[in-house]
């Protein structure tokens, strides 16, 4: 019992509210005046969360918060919430977090309960403020937060809490939680819209009965008990179905941040509590039915809002859903399910008609027909058989397959696809930032031009109904989202629209850089040609079995060699010849022996070392093949220039934009190559450096470049220009430096790319124009009263669908097209 007595509650230094001692933070602190002794500052903190945001707002200098709320207990969390602890679990970090190549520590989030650009500036600014957060990127569209913090200055915990307590949540982002969780939210709008949509249409009938009243005459006793039941079934809509909005308001106030919440919760309110007052008091004209429906379109709105973003990220989704958690392999001539992650390089995967390849690899056994729409927009079936590669994304239409596993999964395709597009979709264009800026004080202008507007027509008209209804109309139809929606939505289009056709931004800036294209630079091996030596011509000196040339040139990886192997791959030449000597001759070609018998293939300079004579001249590639010193065929090569370039040449100079070609080859090839495409201005025989150095220069004399290219050679280019565009079967390292991965390596593909950051870019600008227009027009309007509450909640629903319907229409209008 002495216990219990000692035992005391104290406030929390930060919410107010009391707890018992012994669970309470701690800290004891020395302070001094300057006419005073020294004094001891006890504090209390009932968390970790409510600590830190203590002194994130005492760093800030808002300690005049706390004499503000000194008689005020905060909210206390959700008891429902998972302990914030469990999030600095090791198990947490093996399945989300990951270190990036600085040593930071990543992690993907959702943020529960943003609905505006104020709710993403507010966490934004609130994260960035804490030690040890590198980086804070949230997308206003799916709500998910890339956050990057240093693990030895601040823990995951710490950063979950701070988000509590300014009024969300945080979960870690997976897939299938997304989606319950957005079934979740689905379902909680269904209930409000019900509740609202029943109450309003039944508040409709009494206003019918009102307006009716004015021609048949109605007297103020009746006219006052339709205004208590209008009163009835408004107030389950605005306190029940309208809480959402009283929320996000409360916590943007203790933020100090005006948001689109306030505007409605606000005009809302004061149409409420007036039409109270003139139903109880005065016994005039209420608004109970403008309350109904403001709360009622402006709920519609968001949640048709909510299912528009939904759809305009079913392109990620769809790629991200594709993934299943195991895969069949070969282990010990047994096939055994493993999970995906525990597949190592080397593996024999096992894939069958109608599976999805989730591993790069090379087939070992069996063939067929594979489905590559998902990753390179390409409609047709592939046909693919043993020793052709497999990509991982693709579909299996009717193969029945074994291959070697090239990577893991974390390296692999369809991997690297999913990371690039969720950090393209958080990396935010230059328009972006400054639409967001722009609408961090919209809802702070309107406030004060809305108090403006009901004093100076209460001192126009001398009529305070008149007034207010006014001023809530200016609140009501100004809609900040419209504008915060105008860069997001379209950009998660355009990411999305360009993922579906095998284009991908690492980031969704480069969209707009891209748009602003004039200068196109390419690199010709692999870009404007196919990259693949390919035979044009064969001569056949002397008989002989072919199988022995086939068996040399495949078990080489040079790319001439390659290019007469699949000019032979027939199945009667396909056997398992092992050879007793074979060297790969660098500069030269191929060298082996099979018993007596001595095989040479390669070029000119392979028969001059071997003392072997033959009179042949052509301009284009030559391959020699001689049995025992004596050449028996000689194959003619050329790099094929690929399907369309002439035509996209032309395109590109109808649109403004200058078409440069760089190559390291000679000025021959260079110049026929450039002939047969249409380019004026090439640079043949160029080093790196030098390639590099030109597109430098083109950047000094402010020209936007895009420099495209596949291999080592084009790095330094790649890393010089405005952006850099990959071709996807271009290097590791490549791919890596560029800004744009095209799958398919088709000349279409980057044609689309540059289109789809322009129509993108100009999307973005319609939508903001739209934004601008709608407020610049209703504002005005609304302020010079012709607009009634009701029109106004219409309008603002209106404006943020006719942003997000825009975006979505150049999705489905490429789609047909």
């Amino acid at each position: 019992m002495e216990n219990l007595k000692l035992s005391s509650k104290v406030a929390c230094s930060h919410c107010n509210i009391k707890f018992e001692e012994s669970v309470m933070i701690k800290e004891v602190q020395s302070s001094s005046k300057e006419s005073s002794a020294s004094q001891t500052l006890i504090r209390y903190f009932c968390c970790s969360g409510c600590q830190g945001v203590f002194y994130l707002l005492q760093d800030k200098g808002l300690e005049s918060f706390y004499e503000k709320s000194k008689d005020i207990e905060l909210s206390l969390q959700n008891q429902n919430l998972k302990d914030s602890s469990s999030f600095d679990s090791q198990s947490f970090y093996d399945k989300f977090v990951k270190k990036n190549s600085d040593g930071f520590c990543e992690v993907s989030l959702v943020i529960e309960g943003i609905h505006c650009s104020a709710c993403v500036w507010l966490n934004e600014k609130v994260l960035h403020n804490m030690d040890g957060v590198i980086e804070v990127n949230i997308n206003f569209t799916n709500n998910k937060a890339i956050i990057v913090w240093a693990d030895d200055i601040v823990k995951l915990s710490n950063i979950i809490d701070t988000i509590r307590s300014i009024g969300y949540n945080a979960f870690a982002y997976d897939s299938s939680a997304q989606e319950l969780h957005a079934n979740k939210e689905r379902k909680s709008y269904y209930l409000k819209m019900a509740v609202a949509i029943f109450a309003s249409m039944n508040t409709m009938w009494i206003a019918v009965a009102q307006y009716a009243g004015y021609f048949s005459g109605i007297t103020q006793d009746v006219k006052t008990i339709l205004n208590i039941a209008e009163g009835v079934l408004a107030t389950p809509v605005l306190f029940y179905s309208g809480w959402v909005f009283f929320r996000g308001a409360y916590y943007g106030y203790k933020n100090r941040v005006v948001n689109m919440d306030m505007l409605v919760a606000t005009g809302a309110t004061l149409t409420y509590m007036y039409s109270l007052y003139i139903t109880i008091i005065q016994r005039g004209e209420a608004y109970f039915d403008s309350v109904s429906m403001i709360i009622t379109f402006v709920l519609i709105g968001k949640f048709l809002e909510v299912l528009s973003k939904k759809n305009a990220a079913d392109t990620l989704d769809k790629i991200a859903s594709s993934i299943p958690s195991e895969v069949k392999i070969l282990k010990e001539n047994r096939i055994v399910n493993v999970k995906l992650d525990d597949v190592g390089i080397g593996d024999i995967v096992i894939v069958s008609s109608g599976e999805r390849v989730l591993l790069d690899g090379e087939i070992i056994k069996g063939g067929g027909s594979f489905d590559e729409s998902n990753l390179t927009g390409e409609s047709e079936p592939i046909y693919k058989s043993v020793g052709m590669s497999v990509i991982s994304g693709t579909l299996s239409i009717d193969a029945d397959i074994n291959f070697r596993a090239s990577k893991d999964f974390k390296h692999s395709t369809l991997s690297n696809i999913v990371k690039l597009l969720e950090s393209a979709i958080n990396k935010k264009p230059k328009i972006q930032q400054m639409a967001n800026r722009l609408s961090e004080h919209f809802s702070s202008v309107i406030l004060a031009l809305s108090v403006l507007t009901l004093f100076g027509w209460w001192f126009w008209t001398n009529n305070f109904e008149t007034s207010l209804m006014i001023a809530i109309s200016v609140i009501i139809i100004a809609c900040p989202c419209a504008l915060a929606l105008a860069t997001p939505v379209a950009t998660l289009v355009g990411l999305g629209l360009g993922a579906s056709r095998g284009v991908l931004f690492k980031e969704a800036a480069g969209l707009e850089i891209m748009a602003k294209t004039d200068t196109l630079v390419l690199d010709k091996t692999g870009t404007i040609t196919v990259g693949k030596p390919e035979v044009v011509k064969e001569h056949i000196l002397e008989e002989f079995d072919k199988k022995l040339l086939y068996s040399l040139v495949s078990s080489s990886k040079h790319p001439v060699a390659k290019g007469i192997a699949n000019y032979l791959k027939n199945s009667e030449y396909i056997c398992d010849i092992v050879f007793d000597e074979f060297a790969q001759l660098p500069a030269l070609g191929i060298k082996a022996k099979l018993g007596k018998i001595e095989l040479l293939g390669g070029n000119k300079k392979l028969l001059d070392e071997n003392k072997i004579e033959i009179d042949f001249f052509t301009q284009g590639t030559l391959f020699y093949f001689a049995i025992d010193k004596q050449v028996v065929a000689i194959y003619e090569l050329e790099d094929r220039v690929k399907d369309g370039v002439k035509e996209f040449v032309n395109r590109m100079h109808k649109m403004n934009i200058d078409v440069v070609m760089l190559t390291g080859d000679n000025e021959n090839i260079a110049k026929r190559v450039a002939q047969k495409v249409g380019i004026k201005t090439i640079f043949y025989e160029q080093t790196p450096q030098s390639k590099a150095e030109y597109i430098s220069t083109l950047s000094k004399n402010k020209k936007n470049v895009v420099m495209v290219g596949d291999g080592i050679n084009d790095i330094l280019a790649l890393a010089s220009a405005d952006i850099g565009i990959v071709m996807g079967s271009g290097s590791d390292i490549a791919v890596e430096v560029g800004d744009v991965v095209l799958l398919n390596s088709s000349i279409k593909s980057l044609e689309e790319a540059l289109k789809i950051s322009r129509t993108t870019f100009g999307l973005i600008k319609q939508n903001l124009a739209l934004s601008l227009i709608y407020n610049a027009l209703t504002i005005p309007l609304a302020m010079a009263g012709y607009v009634i509450p009701l029109v106004a909640a219409i309008s603002m629903s209106v404006s943020s669908l006719l942003v997000v319907g825009n975006s979505l229409r150049i999705k489905y209008k490429w789609n047909r097209g």
